[in-house]
């Protein structure tokens, strides 16, 4: 039976890593290792130099290994694979993250950090994004298809899938979109706006404006137009 490790960044009391974890059971034995906290926007930190604390932890899916740690979902993925599951994982599956991971954003990303992690140690990734807010139906009908067809698709090394589902109704769906590639255009904006001020200590607090303008062919522009985005993306050469 494979061995599936679930991680993310959202917390290991999340609601996508439940739905993420109930899928996963489809496809073989999962060991849900996760953050006790959220870590969105930690990209792939690690800590190398604080010991790491792992403890079981009751979790909402039946028939799962399910872990809390002190680290970032870096540390998660790279404790499981070296010190909690008994072996190496055949996938991983990292997510449901709540947010896109769609182009520049990906580099922020700690869902894809905890992605390129497995890749790193040479296990099958498939990160997972939808729509931080909007409905998730096109998630929960579609996820196991596609978590399905993607598990036989092969990968270079240090690459991994980067699945992103759109947050419209079913009858606003318009199907499924191989092969985007991370867009180079905005995903966001910030500017900083001036909080307070302390003699000549000024603190600020950045506001984000979303620049959405995906071409063709990008994650970003199927997500807009309520695509589902798979594509390939490479941590490094």
């Amino acid at each position: 039976m494979r061995k599936i490790l679930v991680a993310n960044d959202d917390g290991i009391t999340s609601d996508g890593i439940a739905r993420l974890a109930a899928v996963a059971k489809k496809f073989g034995e999962v060991w849900v290792v996760a953050p006790q906290r959220q870590y969105s926007a930690n990209s792939h930190a690690a800590n190398f130099w604080t010991p790491l604390e792992v403890w079981p932890v009751d979790f909402p899916v039946e028939g799962v290994h399910a872990y809390a740690t002190s680290g970032t979902p870096s540390d998660c993925v790279c404790v499981a694979i070296n010190a909690v599951m008994p072996g190496k994982p055949d996938l991983a599956f990292c997510g449901i993250n709540a947010g896109y991971n769609v182009s520049y954003g990906i580099q922020y990303s700690a869902t894809c950090g905890a992605a390129f992690e497995a890749a790193c140690h040479g296990v099958h990734t498939i990160a997972f994004s939808e729509h931080h807010e909007a409905t998730h139906v096109v998630t929960d009908k579609y996820i196991e298809e596609i978590a399905q067809e993607l598990i036989g698709k092969p990968l270079d090394q240090n690459e991994i899938w980067n699945v992103n589902f759109p947050g419209c109704t079913l009858e606003e769906f318009r199907g499924k979109k191989y092969g985007c590639v991370v867009s180079q255009s905005d995903f966001y904006a910030g500017r900083y706006n001036v909080v307070s001020k302390d003699g000549d200590k000024v603190t600020y607090q950045i506001e984000f404006d979303l620049q959405w303008k995906g071409s063709e062919n990008t994650d970003l522009g199927a997500v807009i137009n309520n695509y589902i985005s798979i594509g390939k993306v490479k941590n490094y050469s």
